[in-house]
């Protein structure tokens, strides 16, 4: 039996979801049922060309196929392709793409001064 792929048209990308995460890095458990659901995490599996008029302006997709994407919980519409649940968005309703980060740009992995917090990446600087 063939494997049937769902190519996305115009500026939408096709996204697999990854299970939800109850519990944060810091240990503090998220309860289920909040008012406002949290934004979700996929993977981009597929890509459109994007509009027809992109080409001429010079902008192109901002995402790629494997990308971790985070998107709101309303978005989208789900599909089923040979028993998988995916998900199909535009661009914009996209959150924003996770990337790992080696280095902090603002404390070059280093920390903050004066045993402080760094606001971007968290370290505290080691005495």
């Amino acid at each position: 039996m063939s494997r049937r792929n769902l190519r996305p048209l115009f500026d939408r990308v096709v996204v697999k979801e990854l299970e939800p995460d109850r519990v944060r890095q810091s240990g503090l458990l998220v309860p289920p049922g909040s008012r406002e659901p949290p934004p979700h995490h996929g993977i981009v599996l597929a890509v459109g060309p994007g509009l027809d008029w992109w080409g001429a302006a010079g902008v192109k997709m901002p995402v790629r196929p494997g990308d971790h994407i985070v998107f709101p919980a309303a978005a989208g519409v789900w599909v089923d392709i040979d028993e998988e649940r995916l998900l199909v968005l535009g661009v914009t309703e996209l959150l924003g793409v996770l990337d790992t980060v080696d280095d902090c740009p603002v404390c070059s992995g280093r920390g903050g001064s004066d045993g402080e917090q760094c606001p971007v990446c968290g370290r505290v600087a080691s005495p």
